[in-house]
């Protein structure tokens, strides 16, 4: 299982929320790129980097600090916020999470994969009550989860990143049944997100056979080292 720590990004800094609300931000370090170099100077290979500025406002805020991350690192970055251009896509130098836009514009997204492949557009899933979420979270939508999913396997989407925002940042573990849901209604590729707490937690979303697991508030709240994640990688 692939382990993919996160930066999540606003006014520049390495921000963290609760269920993504923004009144809950608190900064780790003003210096995203730092974090990053820290990820990789542990042996971590993955990073999963939002906007979450560029999510609220659909468009992409903090490109110059994701241009930094890219040329200073070698990390293998995924990047979500604010996507709907060929051009963001351009700036998005690895891969890209395609969330709000895959529910507003799935032709779009369509040509993306056909253009691009679905190596390096992943599907980015964000569902409380299993009703999937747009726009930085705010707006909670009428789409279903499990049918947003088949919907776009059948387009040719390999991964997905799925998270249950009734448990992000609050460290109480993550949507075991969910995901194991999705894995049995589907084969693509999860990647497991938000509520993980603990060594154990990774362990047990390994074992049900997700594909990767992110992981954001453990780490910047001690609760996870660097060098227990670089083992299990």
């Amino acid at each position: 299982m692939r382990i993919i720590p996160a930066i999540d990004i606003i006014d520049g800094k390495c921000v963290r929320l609760t269920e993504g609300d923004y009144s809950t931000k608190k900064v780790y370090n003003e210096d995203p790129l730092e974090v990053a170099k820290q990820f990789e100077d542990a042996g971590i290979e993955y990073l999963h980097v939002v906007d979450l500025d560029g999510a609220k406002s659909k468009h992409i805020i903090n490109q110059k600090t994701l241009e930094r991350i890219c040329s200073k690192t070698g990390l293998k970055v995924d990047f979500g916020g604010g996507l709907k251009s060929d051009e963001d896509l351009r700036i998005a130098v690895n891969q890209v999470t395609a969330g709000s836009i895959a529910v507003s514009n799935p032709e779009r997204i369509e040509q993306w994969i056909e253009k691009y492949t679905s190596k390096r557009i992943i599907l980015g899933a964000d569902a409380r009550d299993k009703k999937i979420a747009t726009a930085g979270w705010k707006n909670l939508s009428d789409v279903e989860l499990l049918p947003f999913l088949a919907s776009y396997e059948a387009k040719g989407m390999e991964y997905v990143i799925c998270t249950d925002i009734s448990k992000d940042g609050r460290l109480e573990g993550p949507s075991i049944d969910l995901y194991k849901e999705i894995m049995e209604q589907t084969d693509l590729k999860l990647i497991a997100s938000g509520g993980v707490s603990s060594m154990q937690d990774l362990i047990h979303l390994k074992a049900i056979g997700c594909e990767g697991a992110i992981v954001g508030k453990a780490i910047y709240e001690g609760k996870i080292e660097l060098n227990e994640l670089a083992e299990l990688c």
